[in-house]
């Protein structure tokens, strides 16, 4: 079943396919033979190498154009770079003070909102500025790499005709050599040399068009999943104690703070949003990570 997003954007892709697959009518005089049709592909191997080329060039970058068109349609939506489930997990391990965990939950997914969200956490011990500032860094970054695709779509639609232009000035050099070396005394000839230029022409703004619709829509969209998905960084972040958690470090070299031992494992313990606690036989207070209790010598279990 075709998906909503996809059905939205399928004209697109099915207009620029569409230039490969049709076939085009030949020019022909008033008072000619029986009409005839041409394909593109016989129009191509009439032309010689050079309009060989040109073609070569131009059916690319349609099938380019197709293939981002796709893409586009199947990254750039707001599930693709927040997914619900995601964000509710997220939302539950910080809530619970679990950032380690969290930042391990983003290091296993890769997308907008895993790889932004795993900047911030990776800084939470530097105070709030240092975390706004890698959200703010990321958030770009991610967002540049998303625009860069479609980027490519502009690019094609200017190339594009440009391409049918060449190759509609070399099928002119051919059509004036033709009517050179006969005159008028056969129109049919230069009609149909004609015909081919001006099928460069057209096939360069069938290529275009289409680019530039897509993507100025993609461009749209993009910016539109974007901001949900700083929205989503933004709601995640906003209640963290900066202060209670000035020290820790938090990402592979994981450390509580500043009781953690040396050789205390990385992802080994969740992490509190306390930083003191009491120790559950002598009551006396201890920092998260010392084992065992410096007031007593109990044996601590520090699994969140």
């Amino acid at each position: 079943m075709i998906k909503p997003h996809f059905r939205r954007y399928l004209p697109l892709a099915l207009l620029a396919l569409g230039l490969v697959l049709s076939p085009m009518t030949g020019l022909s005089a008033d008072e000619a033979a029986p009409h005839k049709d041409t394909s593109i592909l016989e129009t191509i191997l009439e032309g010689g190498p050079l309009i060989m080329a040109i073609w070569v060039a131009i059916i690319g970058t349609s099938i380019t154009m197709v293939t981002l068109i796709i893409q586009n349609i199947m990254q750039l939506r707001k599930d693709k770079l927040a997914p619900l489930p995601l964000v509710n997990s997220l939302n539950q391990l910080i809530s619970a003070g679990n950032y380690q965990e969290a930042w391990e939950t983003c290091n296993a997914n890769k997308n907008y909102l895993a790889n932004v969200l795993r900047a911030g956490l990776s800084r939470i011990g530097r105070g709030k500025e240092a975390v706004e500032d890698a959200l703010a860094e990321h958030g770009l970054r991610e967002a540049t790499l998303l625009r860069t695709r479609n980027s490519y779509l502009s690019v094609i639609g200017v190339v594009s005709p440009m391409i049918g232009l060449l190759g509609t000035v070399i099928g002119m050099m051919g059509a004036f050599s033709v009517l050179a070396s006969s005159g008028i005394t056969d129109p049919r000839a230069l009609s149909g040399k004609i015909g081919e230029v001006l099928l460069a022409t057209a096939s360069g703004l069938f290529i275009a068009i289409p680019a530039f619709v897509s993507y100025y829509i993609f461009r749209n969209v993009a910016q539109m999943c974007i901001v949900h998905a700083d929205d989503v960084v933004n709601s995640l972040m906003i209640d963290l104690p900066y202060e209670e958690l000035q020290g820790v470090q938090i990402g592979e070299n994981f450390n509580a703070g500043a009781g953690a031992q040396d050789g205390f494992t990385p992802g080994a313990r969740k992490i509190s949003i306390a930083l003191a606690t009491n120790c559950p036989v002598c009551s006396g207070t201890v920092s998260p990570g010392i084992n065992p209790c410096p007031h007593c010598g109990a044996t601590l279990d520090w699994a969140a």
